[in-house]
Order: C-alpha cells, then sequence, then structure tokens
C-alpha cells in the first residue's frame, strides 16, 4: 500500500539567480526559538556545530540580514527577522496541513488504481479537527486502508448522501443552539437510516494573546475599535456557530474589524494570532493551547462521525469504531485541550441523538 506525503517548501529567489531552498534555515530557527542555544540545538539534529553556523552564515548572506542573534556562552535568539520567517512557515504549515492531507489520500488512491492494487477500503469525509487528526494518525500507524479528506460539516455530509464516502464528520453546538444549527443539516439528517458515532465533545471560544493584553470577555468585546478578528471561512461548521451567536447576541458583522478576514483552519487562526497579525479569533481550544494562547470558553460542541445503518457491517467500519472504544484512543483525545472523549465509539440513531431535530422535522420511514 502506498502512502504519500506532500510537504511545502520555502524557495528564496534573488537577482535572478536560481532559487535556494530555505527548508534547513527554518529548522534551525525553529528549533534556537525553543533551545536558545545553538549548540544544543546542532547536537538535536545530529549536525556539526560549525554546518550550524554556515547555514546561519548562509541565511544571513541570502537575505541580507541575520536570522540569529549569538550571545555570550552560546547562547542564541532569533531576530525580528527570524521570528517573522519563523511565524510565517507556521502559518503555512497550519493553513495547509489538511488540505494537503487530503490531497496526499487522493494521491494514494491514484496510485493504487495505477498498480492494481485493491482500492482504499474506506471512504472517511469530514470537518477537520484535531480528534479526527488523531483518528487519522492510528489508522496510518496500523497501515488501515483509508481515504481521508477534509471539508466542511454540510460538505460532508452531503457526500455520505451522495454515496461518496461511507463516513462523515460533522459537529453541532450543545444547548440551546443546537436546534438552530441542526436547520443547516436536515437536508441529510432527515434520513432515520443514518446511524451517529460519538467521537469527542470540544470547547469553541476566543482565543487571544497570552496574558490577554486586549482584556477580552465575551463577544462584545469583538466590537471594540481597537480589537483585530480573524474569522473561519464561509462554510466551515466554526463560522455558522459564531454567526449565531452573533445573532443571539445581536451584534452585527459590520461592527466587527477584521471579520471579513479568512483561514481555513484552527491552527491557521490560532497561528495567524500568535504572529500578532490579529488580536483575537473563535475556535477550539487545542489550537489555542497548541500556539500558547489564552483562551476563553464561550460554547461546547460534540463531533459526531455519521454512516448509514448498512455500512455498519462493514469491516472497515467496524474496525474504527473498535478502534474508537479502545482506551489509548480515547486517551489521546482526552489529552487535546479542551476535548472530552467520555461518549467515543458510542453508535446512535438520529432520534436518539437529536430529540430536537424530530421534534421539528419529519424522518423518512426507515427501510430494512
Amino acid at each position: 500500500m502506498f502512502k504519500t506525503l506532500v510537504k511545502p517548501q520555502w524557495l528564496l529567489a534573488k537577482d535572478g539567480k536560481p532559487p535556494e531552498s530555505l527548508t534547513e534555515i527554518l529548522v534551525l530557527c525553529a528549533a534556537i526559538d525553543e533551545k536558545q542555544n545553538l549548540a544544543q540545538v546542532c547536537r538535536d539534529l545530529g549536525m556539526s556545530y560549525r554546518h550550524g553556523w554556515g547555514v546561519l552564515r548562509e541565511a544571513k548572506r541570502a537575505l541580507g540580514m541575520p536570522v540569529v542573534l549569538m550571545k555570550r556562552g552560546r547562547g542564541a535568539e532569533l531576530t525580528e527577522l527570524g521570528r517573522k520567517l519563523l511565524w510565517a512557515d507556521k502559518r503555512i504549515a497550519a493553513r495547509l496541513t489538511p488540505m494537503l492531507q487530503t490531497l496526499e489520500s487522493e494521491l494514494d488512491t491514484e496510485l493504487a488504481r495505477t498498480f492494481s492494487i485493491a482500492p482504499v477500503g474506506l471512504r472517511v469525509h469530514a470537518s477537520h479537527g484535531f480528534a479526527i487528526a488523531a483518528l487519522r494518525d492510528v489508522l496510518i500507524e496500523e497501515k488501515f486502508p483509508v481515504d481521508l479528506k477534509y471539508m466542511g460539516s454540510q460538505e460532508a455530509l452531503a457526500s455520505l448522501s451522495r454515496k461518496e464516502c461511507d463516513i462523515a464528520g460533522f459537529h453541532v453546538p450543545t444547548g440551546k443552539l443546537e436546534t438552530a444549527a441542526l436547520a443547516f443539516y436536515d437536508s441529510w439528517l432527515g434520513d432515520a437510516t443514518l446511524r451517529i458515532i460519538n467521537l469527542a465533545t470540544r470547547q469553541q471560544g476566543l482565543m487571544v494573546m497570552q496574558g490577554n493584553p486586549k482584556n477580552l470577555k465575551t463577544l462584545s468585546d469583538l466590537k471594540r475599535a481597537d480589537v483585530r478578528f480573524v474569522n473561519r471561512q464561509s462554510g466551515s461548521g466554526t463560522r455558522m456557530l459564531l454567526d449565531m451567536l452573533l445573532k443571539q447576541q445581536q451584534i452585527k458583522e459590520i461592527d466587527i474589524v477584521g471579520y471579513e478576514n479568512n483561514e481555513y483552519t484552527h491552527a491557521a487562526i490560532a497561528a495567524y494570532i500568535a504572529s500578532g497579525m490579529a488580536d483575537v479569533g473563535f475556535g477550539i481550544e487545542t489550537a489555542a493551547r497548541q500556539f500558547k494562547l489564552d483562551f476563553i470558553p464561550i460554547a461546547m460542541e460534540r463531533y459526531f462521525l455519521a454512516t448509514h445503518k448498512r455500512s455498519l457491517n462493514m469491516t472497515s467500519v467496524k474496525q474504527v469504531i473498535d478502534i474508537l472504544n479502545t482506551r489509548e484512543f480515547k486517551h489521546v483525545v482526552n489529552q487535546l485541550p479542551g476535548y472530552n472523549a467520555e461518549r467515543c465509539g458510542s453508535v446512535y440513531t438520529v432520534a436518539e441523538t437529536f430529540s430536537s431535530l424530530t421534534k421539528r422535522a419529519k424522518v423518512v420511514k426507515e427501510k430494512s
């Protein structure tokens, strides 16, 4: 079975000369930012101190400015240029990783067809999140054949309805907003042949700079003229949740500076804020902690995997449910800040999962 890996690469073109790779420079910058010691970084990376110095000299030559400032005792810290390069690299990785992982799955499938290898056994279309990413990692580690594509919650459920996937991942807020959110999914959740697999609950809220220098506490603070906001893209479940919360509190989008600025992942929102390009964003706690941001809880939501009743008999679906029910996987999910795996792996009908939905919508007669 093939497993392709697609990674972004930085190339610097200057004065008409062939482009030079900045990969090694960025690796050094990231390590120096963490360890603050060039000698220690070189040992950790398995390179000589002389080679590390050479990389930094080449960086200064190529960029025209140093990326690292050396201190006495071989201590080191990033210059302003070094910090900007590092944060730009982190934003790129946060923004592109889900898209590149989707591309990897597509390439794996095409290569398997080219070499007449058995087709991928399980197709999963899902809204991106840290628990579903953790599931992907386990499946890859166990060499489990899966074609995982990241997309918005609505698009994932639509794909399941069109039989373009076997499992669809989507999320729904708890409490008073559940009914309003389910209205966006009525077209697909009205099928009583669906079965809902619990994955996790997670916290959504405001991500702010460490120490919360703007003293932000509620969504109403987003209306302040001195606050710069960064948003999720239209069509995402998180954007849908935010818009419902704003409507509930009678906050107008036009009053929020930066509402039109979009990023495509929770991690990209966090990286955007951490690099100083915005003061606040809306997303899940895990991403905030990953980038050392503070987090203000606003809403709780549940993340589900939807499949059809008949698919529960598929060996691959059974294996996924078995993984979700393991103590090891639940531990991984529980270690994610803001996540809880209490019901992970449990399977219910739509009616059992969303009582508010069945009261409001007609459910098609289940076919045996």
